[in-house]
């Protein structure tokens, strides 16, 4: 019986349990000091925007974040840890499960409508339920939107998804998905622009914080990020004029 412990403490390392988890957008959790991407899954950016079904603009990141954190609803949350994820390796990936639910975060997302089934991953089963929520409009499937991968890439020319988009308004309707002056979301001050110039570090863009010369000039952001960690995870990097952060002496 001497196997038993050692298999024991190998599962209990890849599970991490929180009482008070923190979501930090769509489909990405904090538990303890591990950052978790929702398994087979792929949800809306914090700064996403979308267009309801009363043909608004819909700030549809904040409400994909506000219903992961309604669907964990101060419960425990138990994550089996994938291993690194493969855009941003401080990050994992995690199989993640609310304390007494059944299904996953993952599922649960798609099945509401606020995530699209990540068709290129081994974890990607959700295709049912995203058909459901599709058939059922719920989520972003009420209103037009870009396929949140799409959205990343700035690829302004990505399919039109959900029940709202009409074919003869593409051309206003992509003027609101990428928006020319985006809103910063709350609390979100990381400025980041896309610029072919970062590809020499293998990036997509460039972020700057208020620490960098370059903040105040930079009026037109393409997106907005929450943390440097996030703007790094999205395949930015950091602008080569910020000032060092200093410490104050103890």
């Amino acid at each position: 019986m001497r196997w038993f412990i050692p298999i024991l403490a190998i599962f209990a390392a890849s599970q991490s349990f929180a009482a008070s988890p923190v979501v930090r957008d769509g489909g990405t959790i904090d538990i303890g000091e591990v950052t978790y991407r929702l398994a087979g899954i792929d949800a809306p950016a914090f700064d996403q925007v979308c267009i309801d079904d009363h043909a608004d603009s819909w700030a549809c990141g904040v409400d994909a974040r506000d219903e992961l954190a309604k669907l964990v609803g101060g419960h425990d949350v138990r994550c089996e840890d994938l291993g690194p994820d493969s855009t941003y390796k401080k990050w994992h990936v995690g199989n993640c499960t609310v304390e007494g639910e059944t299904s996953s975060l993952s599922q649960l997302l798609v099945r509401q409508g606020f995530a699209v089934n990540q068709q290129s991953s081994a974890q990607g089963r959700f295709r049912e339920d995203e058909a459901d929520a599709k058939d059922k409009r719920r989520g972003l499937w009420k209103g037009c939107f870009i396929a949140p991968q799409e959205f990343r890439g700035w690829q302004k020319d990505a399919p039109l998804l959900g029940g709202a988009c009409r074919g003869d308004k593409d051309r206003e309707i992509r003027e609101v998905l990428f928006p020319y002056e985006p809103t910063m979301p709350s609390g979100c001050s990381v400025k980041g622009k896309y610029a072919l110039r970062a590809r020499v570090t293998g990036n997509i863009g460039i972020y700057h914080i208020q620490a960098c010369r370059s903040y105040p000039a930079l009026t037109r952001p393409d997106r907005w990020f929450c943390s440097e960690d996030d703007a790094k995870a999205a395949g930015f990097r950091k602008a080569y004029n910020c000032r060092p952060i200093t410490r104050p002496r103890i």
